[in-house]
């Protein structure tokens, strides 16, 4: 059996607070233990808290990182029962995976003053592929281990209201794709029953909705075929889709009105407010990135790598993160191509005039404008062109 290193047998010392529970929902007074100046370095002795969380119930695992002596318990997956389970465990750090319940367990866990770590399960490190055994219990456990080592991958779990605004941006794109399925099989409708409606937006006016409304009716002995009625219940869903983006992009514009960040972004040609709300949400401090090389691999705007021995080459984009942001990107490289010099000289300098370069390109394209967006937020700036031929603009 190995022997223990005296520091890693050596307990940490901690002085115990009081906290308030500020505005997170059901936590009331509790003691916390003071964390070190570095969040993440390794502390012998330390107590970790490691829970899976589960839509109904949680498994949590009790770990020393010393030891390695751990224990498990169930709880009920609601904020009350794991505030209890805190402020009797007395944890020096937290950890959880990334999910839909990470955002109030990550609220609750701040409020109580207590150090988080929120691991990204798409990271090639949590992968299950090659075991035969996997429990909440294994799940918990492996969380434990990985953080006590410091190589649990991380993910930045921003704020409240922060993730609130990511969520209705979201639901807007969610939106925007319901009312275009609507709308490819209204065209389907029709084509089935060799009518032609016009094409692109010209398709959608008030005449042309005024006219596919008449062809829903019935005829005048009140019958109605099947693809009437089919079209009918089709215009009512896109009606509502309309409405529903209309009420939710005058609350994300009400939002965006009083953000300085939002306004310095739409100081660049061609760039709208739903760009720029997106990269101010998703971003959030924009200097937690180091480099643009980060910001673009955190947008998976970054091409994958192969690298065996003497072979090194670049393959397709890597299509990690947020793939909102990102197709917000691609659709406005396409736009400014034709409102900002800046973007026009960047493709054409990827391109080379070469028509099977064109999506190298405006990838290219969309990856400097995320750096330079990220740049502004970074350093308080509005949009300033860059000089003609920057050294900056590279091929893709």
């Amino acid at each position: 059996m190995r022997r223990r290193s005296d520091e890693e047998t050596m307990k940490a010392g901690s002085a115990v607070g009081r906290c308030f529970s500020g505005s997170c929902p059901n936590v009331e007074r509790a003691d916390r233990v003071d964390r070190p100046k570095h969040p993440y370095q390794r502390r012998p002795g330390m107590k970790i808290l490691a829970i899976d969380l589960g839509k109904c119930k949680s498994v949590a695992c009790k770990y020393t990182a010393a030891t390695g002596e751990h224990t498990f318990e169930t709880i009920q997956t609601y904020p009350q029962a794991l505030h209890d389970l805190l402020v009797a465990v007395r944890p020096e750090r937290v950890v959880i995976e990334i999910c839909s319940a990470a955002g109030w367990v990550g609220d609750l866990v701040r409020a109580l003053e207590i150090e988080l770590q929120v691991a990204n399960t798409n990271h090639d490190a949590w992968r299950w592929k090659n075991v035969k055994r996997k429990t909440d219990r294994d799940d918990a456990l492996k969380l434990a281990q990985l953080s006590a080592m410091n190589q649990l991958p991380l993910v930045h779990l921003p704020e409240k209201d922060v993730r609130a605004w990511r969520s209705l941006i979201q639901f807007r794109g969610k939106l925007v794709g319901r009312r275009t399925r609507i709308k490819n099989h209204i065209r389907s409708i029709l084509e089935r029953e060799g009518l032609r409606m016009a094409p692109g937006k010209s398709g959608w006016t008030k005449r042309w909705l005024k006219q596919l409304g008449a062809l829903a009716e019935a005829t005048a002995d009140g019958t109605r075929a099947l693809w009437q009625f089919e079209l009918s219940i089709e215009l009512v869903q896109y009606e509502a889709a309309m409405d529903a983006i209309m009420h939710v992009e005058y609350e994300l514009n009400q939002l965006a009105k009083g953000d300085e960040r939002v306004k310095r972004l739409r100081t660049i040609p061609g760039v709208g407010p739903r760009l720029s709300e997106a990269l101010v949400a998703v971003l959030d401090d924009p200097k937690r990135f180091k480099s643009g090389k980060q910001v673009g691999a955190y947008v998976g705007l970054t091409p994958r790598l192969y690298e065996s021995g003497s072979m090194s080459r670049q393959g397709k984009i890597s299509k990690q993160g947020h793939r909102y942001l990102r197709s917000l990107l691609v659709e406005v490289a396409w736009l400014g191509l034709r409102h900002n010099p800046w973007m026009r000289e960047v493709y054409e300098r990827v391109r080379h005039g070469s028509k099977t370069r064109k999506k190298i390109a405006i990838i290219a394209v969309a990856r400097r404008l995320l750096i330079r967006c990220w740049a502004m937020l970074r350093d308080g700036t509005n949009w300033s062109p860059p000089a003609s031929g920057e050294s900056a603009v590279r091929a893709a």
